[in-house]
């Protein structure tokens, strides 16, 4: 069976992830299972920068296959902020709950029809030498006047998913794990690993054969 490391030590994605990869043939691990992994710092200028770097570091250190993300969102009435520095928008050291106070108050009193927003997620995987390999999801919607339903994390209480006319928080993790911009992006994802993870098993056959 294959093995990755994920390359995050936000307990949110890392179940979020765990639930979208169920069922792969894949042995999961996250950097808490390997003391010393290195901090890396998010200071690429693009999504899939920053999802590259973190990638390609944990997998030298490991020796292992790592899978990375990187998240930003995109709201048009604030010319594409935050972006890449969605997780720290409120500041370094914010709470969710900064970020989402944040965003609503830089767009009171605008309209639906200026509140269009999109979430972006690139996924990145690399090999122990790494090399990398990267899909993209995007989901589009618009940012709600309030904070709205319980479940996930990050910006989902203030992310409104048209087509259902609910927040993901208000959907829960069910169905935004079937339809978000991470899980688009890991649906993708998933066609690379299955396919790494045939050939691994084909050359242990051929090993022994």
């Amino acid at each position: 069976m294959m093995e990755l490391v994920l390359a995050t030590r936000n307990k949110d994605k890392i179940r979020e992830i765990k639930n979208i990869l169920r069922g792969l043939p894949v042995k999961l691990f996250s950097v808490q299972d390997y003391p010393g992994t290195p901090e890396v710092e998010e200071d690429g200028k693009t999504l899939q920068e920053n999802a590259i770097k973190k990638a390609a570091t944990i997998a030298r250190f490991t020796g292992k296959w790592a899978l990375a993300d990187d998240t930003g969102l995109e709201v048009a009435a604030l010319d594409g902020a935050p972006g890449v520095y969605a997780a720290r928008f409120a500041g370094p050291d914010c709470r969710y709950i900064d970020n989402n106070r944040k965003i609503l108050r830089l767009m009171v009193g605008l309209p639906r029809s200026r509140r269009r927003a999109q979430f972006k997620c690139v996924i990145a995987l690399a090999d122990p030498k790494g090399k990398t390999k990267t899909v993209l999801g995007i989901i589009n919607g618009y940012i709600g006047l309030e904070m709205k339903g319980k479940h996930g994390f990050g910006y989902d209480p203030v992310f409104v998913v048209p087509e259902y006319n609910k927040t993901f928080a208000q959907l829960g993790l069910k169905t935004k794990n079937k339809i978000s911009h991470r899980a688009l992006a890991l649906e993708k994802m998933k066609k690379v690993l299955t396919l790494l993870a045939c050939k691994k098993a084909a050359a242990i056959v051929a090993s022994k054969g």
